[in-house]
């Protein structure tokens, strides 16, 4: 963990203090002033128990963000846009807010690997050309792209993190034990696809470095070292927790059983290079594979 001056407390914003934003406060908590911006004010309990300063704001309610912009030189955007649509308003708003104040001076951008659309199984770094397959995914390139623009008009250092799936025992819906008790069928061999994770743990860990140690206009890969298909990786789970393995389905079969959202996933393959993570943030994962993780 960087250490810091007794004599200059950085200031830090976390915009968005879900089960990450918390993890990120419980690793900073007495090593910077910190400050939580919530649209739940039944929230600000919890958030002050966390150690920090709660804010109550809304990206969705530019007004509401009046004040925002002079109180952290540091920020963690952590709200993901909007579920309709190919743009990101609420990322826009936070960025007049921002520049309203004139303080901040590094942003952190928690996106997704979803950017790069099905990739066919290839294995790639950060220069490979982002592909958006759906709004979703369009949504995070617009993000994305407004952060960078404004990084570069305003020379604000900002680090743009592509991140995979989440996972973590005591994540909300983090651990695939409910869907493996669920019975959930996962694509045959054949058809299987490429996935990627990244323990919840070491997500924060790297959100904390990219806070320091990001690069300016830097895309970087959160995911750790594991190489599976996605069927494996939940026979792996199921293996772990004593749970029968998911039935396999052909592709065709699988588009009367599964949601939309399950689908899209499953029509996107994968492998992320993440060498850029672990050489300029420094950052040692402590759940370096998913068999690592789950037993956690």
């Amino acid at each position: 963990m960087t250490q810091f001056s007794h004599h200059h407390r950085p200031s830090l914003l976390v915009v968005g203090c879900g089960d990450v934003g918390l993890r990120v406060l419980k690793l900073l908590r007495g090593r910077c002033r910190l400050l939580a911006l919530t649209s739940t004010p039944a929230r600000a309990a919890e958030l002050r128990a966390a150690g920090a300063v709660p804010l109550i704001g809304n990206l969705d309610d530019p007004d509401s963000l009046q004040r925002i912009g002079v109180l952290a030189d540091r920020v963690l955007h952590l709200v993901p846009p909007p579920s309709a649509g190919r743009r990101d308003p609420r990322t826009a708003h936070l960025l007049q807010a921002l520049a309203r104040g004139g303080r901040v001076r590094r942003i952190v951008y928690a996106s997704t690997t979803g950017v790069y659309g099905d990739a066919g199984g290839a294995r790639f770094d950060e220069t490979r050309p982002v592909a958006p397959a759906n709004d979703r995914a369009w949504r995070r390139v617009d993000a994305e792209r407004q952060l960078r623009d404004f990084g570069r008009d305003a020379g604000v250092a900002v680090t743009v993190l592509r991140i995979p799936g989440i996972y973590a025992g005591d994540r909300p819906g983090g651990h695939p034990r409910d869907r493996l008790a669920r019975g959930t069928p996962v694509l045959q061999a054949e058809d299987d696809v490429y996935t990627n994770h990244i323990h919840a743990d070491d997500l924060a860990r790297a959100c904390v470095a990219a806070l320091w140690r990001g690069g300016r206009q830097r895309v970087l890969h959160v995911s750790d070292d594991t190489e599976l298909r996605m069927g494996d990786y939940f026979d792996l789970a199921a293996d772990l927790c004593g749970l029968p393995r998911p039935p396999r389905v052909a592709r065709a079969e699988a588009a009367g059983l599964l949601s939309p959202m399950q689908l899209s996933f499953m029509a996107e393959s994968r492998r992320l290079d993440n060498r850029r993570l672990k050489r300029e943030l420094r950052l040692r994962l402590r759940w370096p594979t998913v068999a690592e993780g789950l037993l956690a």
